[in-house]
Protein backbone atom coordinates (compact mmCIF):
# COMPACT_ATOMS: atom_id res chain seq x y z
CA UNK A 1 0.00 0.00 0.00
CA UNK A 2 2.92 2.35 0.50
CA UNK A 3 3.29 2.75 -3.27
CA UNK A 4 -0.33 3.60 -3.90
CA UNK A 5 -0.71 6.22 -1.17
CA UNK A 6 1.17 9.08 -2.94
CA UNK A 7 -0.90 8.59 -6.06
CA UNK A 8 -4.13 8.69 -4.08
CA UNK A 9 -3.03 11.82 -2.27
CA UNK A 10 -1.99 13.42 -5.55
CA UNK A 11 -5.34 12.61 -7.14
CA UNK A 12 -7.19 13.94 -4.10
CA UNK A 13 -5.19 17.18 -4.13
CA UNK A 14 -5.92 17.65 -7.81
CA UNK A 15 -9.61 17.17 -7.21
CA UNK A 16 -9.63 19.60 -4.28
CA UNK A 17 -7.81 22.24 -6.28
CA UNK A 18 -10.23 21.81 -9.14
CA UNK A 19 -13.16 22.56 -6.82
CA UNK A 20 -11.40 25.41 -5.01
CA UNK A 21 -11.10 23.53 -1.71
CA UNK A 22 -7.69 24.00 -0.16
CA UNK A 23 -6.68 26.44 -2.90
CA UNK A 24 -5.89 29.34 -0.59
CA UNK A 25 -8.04 32.23 0.72
CA UNK A 26 -10.99 33.34 -1.43
CA UNK A 27 -10.58 36.47 -3.51
CA UNK A 28 -12.01 39.66 -2.03
CA UNK A 29 -15.22 40.89 -3.54
CA UNK A 30 -13.60 44.03 -4.84
CA UNK A 31 -10.55 42.31 -6.26
CA UNK A 32 -9.90 42.76 -9.95
CA UNK A 33 -10.61 39.62 -11.96
CA UNK A 34 -7.52 37.75 -13.03
CA UNK A 35 -6.56 38.04 -16.67
CA UNK A 36 -7.43 34.94 -18.66
CA UNK A 37 -5.64 33.73 -21.75
CA UNK A 38 -6.25 30.81 -24.00
CA UNK A 39 -2.87 29.40 -22.94
CA UNK A 40 -3.97 29.45 -19.30
CA UNK A 41 -7.31 27.79 -19.88
CA UNK A 42 -6.36 25.19 -22.51
CA UNK A 43 -5.80 21.70 -21.03
CA UNK A 44 -2.30 20.35 -21.22
CA UNK A 45 -1.87 17.95 -24.14
CA UNK A 46 -2.00 14.29 -23.13
CA UNK A 47 1.40 12.69 -23.02
CA UNK A 48 1.74 10.00 -25.67
CA UNK A 49 2.04 6.57 -24.13
CA UNK A 50 4.94 4.51 -25.48
CA UNK A 51 3.95 1.35 -27.33
CA UNK A 52 5.00 -2.16 -26.37
CA UNK A 53 7.54 -2.05 -29.17
CA UNK A 54 9.01 1.22 -27.92
CA UNK A 55 9.25 -0.08 -24.37
CA UNK A 56 10.85 -3.31 -25.59
CA UNK A 57 13.42 -1.45 -27.70
CA UNK A 58 14.53 0.46 -24.61
CA UNK A 59 15.41 -2.95 -23.18
CA UNK A 60 17.17 -4.09 -26.36
CA UNK A 61 14.30 -6.42 -27.31
CA UNK A 62 11.42 -6.55 -29.75
CA UNK A 63 7.74 -7.13 -29.04
CA UNK A 64 5.78 -8.74 -31.83
CA UNK A 65 2.50 -10.26 -32.90
CA UNK A 66 1.45 -12.97 -35.30
CA UNK A 67 -1.14 -12.11 -37.91
CA UNK A 68 -2.94 -13.82 -40.76
CA UNK A 69 -4.19 -12.72 -44.16
CA UNK A 70 -7.98 -12.94 -43.64
CA UNK A 71 -7.91 -10.41 -40.81
CA UNK A 72 -5.97 -7.78 -42.76
CA UNK A 73 -9.26 -6.34 -44.05
CA UNK A 74 -10.08 -5.28 -40.47
CA UNK A 75 -8.77 -1.71 -40.46
CA UNK A 76 -9.15 -1.17 -36.72
CA UNK A 77 -7.18 -4.36 -36.14
CA UNK A 78 -4.41 -3.51 -38.60
CA UNK A 79 -4.08 0.02 -37.23
CA UNK A 80 -3.32 -1.33 -33.76
CA UNK A 81 -1.12 -4.08 -35.20
CA UNK A 82 0.93 -1.50 -37.07
CA UNK A 83 1.22 0.84 -34.11
CA UNK A 84 1.93 -1.38 -31.11
CA UNK A 85 4.42 -3.96 -32.42
CA UNK A 86 7.75 -4.01 -34.23
CA UNK A 87 7.94 -7.69 -35.25
CA UNK A 88 5.35 -9.62 -37.28
CA UNK A 89 4.99 -13.38 -37.79
CA UNK A 90 2.77 -14.73 -40.58
CA UNK A 91 0.55 -17.30 -38.84
CA UNK A 92 -0.15 -19.38 -41.96
CA UNK A 93 0.84 -17.52 -45.10
CA UNK A 94 4.37 -18.95 -45.35
CA UNK A 95 3.54 -22.57 -44.55
CA UNK A 96 4.01 -25.25 -47.18
CA UNK A 97 0.35 -25.66 -48.16
CA UNK A 98 0.18 -21.93 -48.97
CA UNK A 99 3.55 -21.51 -50.67
CA UNK A 100 3.81 -24.69 -52.79
CA UNK A 101 0.23 -25.91 -53.27
CA UNK A 102 1.31 -28.01 -56.27
CA UNK A 103 4.70 -29.58 -56.69
CA UNK A 104 7.08 -27.07 -58.18
CA UNK A 105 4.39 -24.36 -58.38
CA UNK A 106 5.07 -21.62 -55.84
CA UNK A 107 2.67 -18.97 -54.60
CA UNK A 108 4.06 -16.14 -52.48
CA UNK A 109 0.85 -14.08 -52.39
CA UNK A 110 0.00 -14.43 -48.70
CA UNK A 111 3.54 -14.12 -47.44
CA UNK A 112 4.22 -11.12 -49.65
CA UNK A 113 1.12 -9.36 -48.36
CA UNK A 114 2.26 -9.66 -44.76
CA UNK A 115 5.85 -8.71 -45.55
CA UNK A 116 4.51 -5.66 -47.39
CA UNK A 117 2.31 -4.71 -44.44
CA UNK A 118 5.26 -5.03 -42.08
CA UNK A 119 7.46 -2.88 -44.29
CA UNK A 120 4.78 -0.21 -44.50
CA UNK A 121 4.84 0.01 -40.69
CA UNK A 122 8.65 -0.26 -40.39
CA UNK A 123 8.37 -3.69 -38.76
CA UNK A 124 10.55 -6.77 -39.14
CA UNK A 125 9.31 -10.28 -39.94
CA UNK A 126 9.86 -13.61 -38.18
CA UNK A 127 9.20 -15.99 -41.05
CA UNK A 128 7.29 -19.16 -40.12
CA UNK A 129 7.79 -22.04 -41.00
CA UNK A 130 9.79 -24.13 -43.49
CA UNK A 131 9.67 -27.75 -42.23
CA UNK A 132 6.68 -29.01 -40.24
CA UNK A 133 4.61 -32.16 -40.11
CA UNK A 134 1.31 -30.29 -40.34
CA UNK A 135 -0.46 -28.18 -42.99
CA UNK A 136 1.32 -29.94 -45.83
CA UNK A 137 -0.29 -30.11 -49.31
CA UNK A 138 -1.91 -33.33 -50.45
CA UNK A 139 0.64 -33.87 -53.20
CA UNK A 140 3.32 -34.17 -50.53
CA UNK A 141 1.49 -36.41 -48.06
CA UNK A 142 -0.51 -38.50 -50.53
CA UNK A 143 2.30 -40.69 -51.83
CA UNK A 144 5.41 -42.57 -50.74
CA UNK A 145 8.83 -41.02 -51.36
CA UNK A 146 12.28 -42.50 -51.54
CA UNK A 147 14.86 -40.71 -49.37
CA UNK A 148 16.54 -39.22 -52.43
CA UNK A 149 13.24 -37.99 -53.86
CA UNK A 150 12.05 -36.38 -50.64
CA UNK A 151 15.42 -34.83 -49.89
CA UNK A 152 15.38 -33.18 -53.32
CA UNK A 153 11.82 -31.90 -52.75
CA UNK A 154 12.73 -30.48 -49.35
CA UNK A 155 15.89 -28.80 -50.62
CA UNK A 156 14.10 -27.24 -53.58
CA UNK A 157 11.32 -25.88 -51.36
CA UNK A 158 13.67 -24.35 -48.80
CA UNK A 159 15.96 -22.80 -51.40
CA UNK A 160 12.98 -21.36 -53.27
CA UNK A 161 11.15 -19.91 -50.26
CA UNK A 162 14.11 -18.59 -48.34
CA UNK A 163 15.57 -17.28 -51.57
CA UNK A 164 12.34 -15.45 -52.39
CA UNK A 165 12.41 -13.66 -49.03
CA UNK A 166 16.17 -13.17 -48.91
CA UNK A 167 16.94 -9.85 -47.26
CA UNK A 168 13.26 -9.28 -46.41
CA UNK A 169 12.94 -11.20 -43.13
CA UNK A 170 14.73 -11.15 -39.80
CA UNK A 171 14.60 -14.88 -39.10
CA UNK A 172 13.14 -18.27 -40.03
CA UNK A 173 11.56 -20.97 -37.93
CA UNK A 174 13.35 -23.58 -40.02
CA UNK A 175 12.13 -26.75 -38.30
CA UNK A 176 8.97 -26.68 -36.22
CA UNK A 177 7.92 -29.22 -33.57
CA UNK A 178 10.48 -31.96 -34.21
CA UNK A 179 10.16 -33.78 -30.85
CA UNK A 180 7.57 -35.65 -28.79
CA UNK A 181 6.88 -34.78 -25.16
CA UNK A 182 9.27 -37.50 -23.94
CA UNK A 183 12.16 -36.12 -26.01
CA UNK A 184 12.02 -38.70 -28.80
CA UNK A 185 11.84 -37.59 -32.41
CA UNK A 186 8.32 -36.99 -33.67
CA UNK A 187 7.22 -39.58 -36.24
CA UNK A 188 6.80 -37.33 -39.26
CA UNK A 189 7.12 -37.67 -43.00
CA UNK A 190 10.56 -36.08 -42.71
CA UNK A 191 11.86 -38.24 -39.88
CA UNK A 192 10.45 -41.52 -41.25
CA UNK A 193 11.94 -40.98 -44.69
CA UNK A 194 15.13 -39.02 -44.03
CA UNK A 195 16.03 -39.73 -40.42
CA UNK A 196 17.13 -37.05 -37.94
CA UNK A 197 19.63 -35.61 -40.42
CA UNK A 198 16.84 -33.68 -42.13
CA UNK A 199 17.15 -31.00 -39.44
CA UNK A 200 20.80 -30.23 -40.15
CA UNK A 201 20.15 -30.35 -43.89
CA UNK A 202 17.26 -27.90 -43.60
CA UNK A 203 19.38 -25.46 -41.60
CA UNK A 204 22.24 -25.66 -44.08
CA UNK A 205 19.97 -25.07 -47.07
CA UNK A 206 18.23 -22.13 -45.37
CA UNK A 207 21.62 -20.58 -44.61
CA UNK A 208 22.72 -21.14 -48.20
CA UNK A 209 19.64 -19.29 -49.48
CA UNK A 210 19.93 -16.35 -47.04
CA UNK A 211 23.17 -16.22 -45.02
CA UNK A 212 21.98 -13.19 -43.02
CA UNK A 213 18.67 -14.55 -41.75
CA UNK A 214 18.60 -15.89 -38.18
CA UNK A 215 17.75 -19.60 -38.15
CA UNK A 216 15.63 -21.13 -35.36
CA UNK A 217 14.27 -24.44 -34.16
CA UNK A 218 10.81 -23.87 -32.69
CA UNK A 219 8.47 -25.92 -30.48
CA UNK A 220 5.77 -25.88 -27.80
CA UNK A 221 6.06 -27.28 -24.25
CA UNK A 222 9.77 -26.52 -24.13
CA UNK A 223 9.29 -23.44 -21.98
CA UNK A 224 10.54 -25.12 -18.82
CA UNK A 225 13.37 -27.57 -18.23
CA UNK A 226 12.16 -31.09 -19.01
CA UNK A 227 12.50 -34.08 -21.34
CA UNK A 228 11.42 -32.20 -24.45
CA UNK A 229 13.56 -29.12 -23.88
CA UNK A 230 16.46 -31.40 -22.88
CA UNK A 231 16.18 -33.02 -26.31
CA UNK A 232 16.49 -29.61 -27.97
CA UNK A 233 19.44 -28.75 -25.76
CA UNK A 234 21.26 -31.94 -26.79
CA UNK A 235 20.38 -31.44 -30.46
CA UNK A 236 21.49 -27.81 -30.45
CA UNK A 237 24.76 -28.68 -28.76
CA UNK A 238 25.41 -31.40 -31.35
CA UNK A 239 24.51 -29.19 -34.31
CA UNK A 240 26.78 -26.41 -33.12
CA UNK A 241 29.64 -28.84 -32.54
CA UNK A 242 29.30 -29.98 -36.17
CA UNK A 243 29.25 -26.42 -37.51
CA UNK A 244 25.60 -26.51 -38.59
CA UNK A 245 24.19 -22.97 -38.87
CA UNK A 246 21.80 -22.50 -35.95
CA UNK A 247 21.15 -19.13 -34.34
CA UNK A 248 18.33 -19.66 -31.89
CA UNK A 249 15.67 -21.69 -30.13
CA UNK A 250 12.06 -20.53 -30.26
CA UNK A 251 9.96 -21.35 -27.21
CA UNK A 252 6.35 -21.07 -28.34
CA UNK A 253 4.94 -20.55 -24.81
CA UNK A 254 1.35 -21.59 -25.49
CA UNK A 255 0.37 -21.66 -21.83
CA UNK A 256 -2.85 -22.61 -20.01
CA UNK A 257 -3.83 -21.54 -16.51
CA UNK A 258 -5.03 -25.01 -15.55
CA UNK A 259 -1.58 -26.53 -16.14
CA UNK A 260 0.52 -24.09 -14.15
CA UNK A 261 3.26 -21.61 -15.00
CA UNK A 262 6.65 -22.96 -16.23
CA UNK A 263 8.69 -21.95 -13.20
CA UNK A 264 12.00 -22.93 -14.83
CA UNK A 265 11.48 -20.72 -17.89
CA UNK A 266 14.28 -18.30 -17.04
CA UNK A 267 16.70 -21.14 -16.25
CA UNK A 268 15.83 -22.79 -19.55
CA UNK A 269 16.42 -19.59 -21.52
CA UNK A 270 19.71 -19.15 -19.75
CA UNK A 271 21.06 -22.61 -20.56
CA UNK A 272 20.41 -22.17 -24.29
CA UNK A 273 22.12 -18.80 -24.10
CA UNK A 274 25.06 -20.62 -22.55
CA UNK A 275 25.46 -22.47 -25.84
CA UNK A 276 25.83 -19.14 -27.62
CA UNK A 277 22.27 -19.21 -29.00
CA UNK A 278 19.59 -16.57 -29.07
CA UNK A 279 16.21 -17.47 -27.64
CA UNK A 280 12.79 -15.97 -28.20
CA UNK A 281 9.25 -16.49 -26.92
CA UNK A 282 7.63 -16.97 -30.28
CA UNK A 283 3.90 -17.83 -30.03
CA UNK A 284 2.77 -16.62 -26.64
CA UNK A 285 -0.79 -16.94 -25.40
CA UNK A 286 -2.22 -17.81 -21.98
CA UNK A 287 -5.57 -19.53 -22.32
CA UNK A 288 -8.13 -20.25 -19.63
CA UNK A 289 -11.28 -22.28 -19.17
CA UNK A 290 -14.25 -20.10 -20.04
CA UNK A 291 -15.94 -18.03 -18.89
CA UNK A 292 -13.19 -15.66 -17.86
CA UNK A 293 -13.45 -13.74 -14.61
CA UNK A 294 -11.46 -11.15 -12.69
CA UNK A 295 -9.41 -13.75 -10.82
CA UNK A 296 -8.42 -15.63 -13.99
CA UNK A 297 -7.56 -12.41 -15.79
CA UNK A 298 -5.40 -11.32 -12.86
CA UNK A 299 -3.51 -14.62 -12.92
CA UNK A 300 -3.14 -14.37 -16.68
CA UNK A 301 -1.72 -10.87 -16.28
CA UNK A 302 0.80 -12.12 -13.74
CA UNK A 303 1.93 -14.84 -16.16
CA UNK A 304 2.36 -12.35 -19.00
CA UNK A 305 4.36 -10.13 -16.66
CA UNK A 306 6.53 -13.02 -15.48
CA UNK A 307 7.34 -14.43 -18.91
CA UNK A 308 8.21 -10.98 -20.23
CA UNK A 309 10.43 -10.38 -17.21
CA UNK A 310 12.10 -13.78 -17.73
CA UNK A 311 13.05 -12.78 -21.27
CA UNK A 312 14.40 -9.45 -20.07
CA UNK A 313 16.48 -11.22 -17.42
CA UNK A 314 18.41 -13.27 -20.01
CA UNK A 315 20.61 -11.21 -22.28
CA UNK A 316 20.23 -13.42 -25.35
CA UNK A 317 16.47 -13.65 -25.16
CA UNK A 318 15.81 -11.28 -28.03
CA UNK A 319 12.07 -10.74 -27.89
CA UNK A 320 8.48 -11.82 -27.31
CA UNK A 321 5.77 -12.48 -29.89
CA UNK A 322 2.12 -13.02 -28.95
CA UNK A 323 0.22 -15.43 -31.19
CA UNK A 324 -1.93 -12.66 -32.55
CA UNK A 325 -2.73 -9.97 -30.05
CA UNK A 326 -6.52 -10.12 -29.77
CA UNK A 327 -9.02 -12.77 -28.71
CA UNK A 328 -10.99 -11.80 -31.81
CA UNK A 329 -8.57 -13.77 -33.99
CA UNK A 330 -7.23 -16.36 -31.56
CA UNK A 331 -6.83 -19.97 -32.70
CA UNK A 332 -7.60 -21.29 -29.21
CA UNK A 333 -11.43 -21.68 -29.21
CA UNK A 334 -11.42 -23.71 -32.42
CA UNK A 335 -8.77 -26.12 -31.14
CA UNK A 336 -9.58 -26.22 -27.41
CA UNK A 337 -13.39 -26.05 -27.04
CA UNK A 338 -14.45 -24.26 -23.88
CA UNK A 339 -11.14 -22.41 -23.59
CA UNK A 340 -9.98 -19.00 -24.78
CA UNK A 341 -9.55 -15.37 -23.65
CA UNK A 342 -5.84 -16.02 -24.15
CA UNK A 343 -4.47 -12.71 -25.42
CA UNK A 344 -3.72 -9.21 -24.10
CA UNK A 345 -6.60 -7.57 -26.01
CA UNK A 346 -10.20 -8.77 -25.95
CA UNK A 347 -12.51 -9.37 -28.93
CA UNK A 348 -13.40 -5.66 -29.08
CA UNK A 349 -9.68 -4.75 -29.25
CA UNK A 350 -9.78 -3.42 -25.70
CA UNK A 351 -6.65 -3.97 -23.59
CA UNK A 352 -7.00 -6.47 -20.76
CA UNK A 353 -5.04 -6.56 -17.47
CA UNK A 354 -2.38 -8.59 -19.28
CA UNK A 355 -1.55 -5.58 -21.45
CA UNK A 356 -0.81 -3.39 -18.43
CA UNK A 357 1.21 -6.22 -16.90
CA UNK A 358 3.39 -6.54 -20.00
CA UNK A 359 3.99 -2.79 -19.98
CA UNK A 360 4.93 -2.98 -16.33
CA UNK A 361 7.45 -5.74 -17.00
CA UNK A 362 8.97 -3.89 -19.97
CA UNK A 363 9.45 -0.85 -17.75
CA UNK A 364 11.29 -3.04 -15.25
CA UNK A 365 8.72 -2.41 -12.53
CA UNK A 366 7.42 -4.79 -9.91
CA UNK A 367 3.65 -5.15 -9.39
CA UNK A 368 2.06 -2.83 -6.84
CA UNK A 369 1.25 -4.45 -3.49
Amino acid sequence: MRRTRPRLIGALATALLATGVGAGPPAQANSAPAATTSAQTAPAPAKKQPTLAELARRQGRYFGSATDNPELTDTAYTALLGREFDMITPGNGMKWYATEPRQGVFDWTNGDEIVGLARAHHQRVRAHTLVWHSQLPDWLTGRDWTPDELRAVLKKHILAEVGHYRGKVYSWDVVNEAFNEDGTYRDTLWYRTLGPGYIADALRWAHQADPRAKLYLNDYNIDGVGAKSDAYYRLAKDLLARGVPLDGIGLQAHLALQYGYPATLEDNLRRFSGLGLDTALTEVDVRMQLPSDAAKLATQAQWYRDLTAACLAVRRCVGVTVWDYTDKYSWIPAVFPGEGAALPWDEQLRPKPAYAAIRQALRGRQPLS
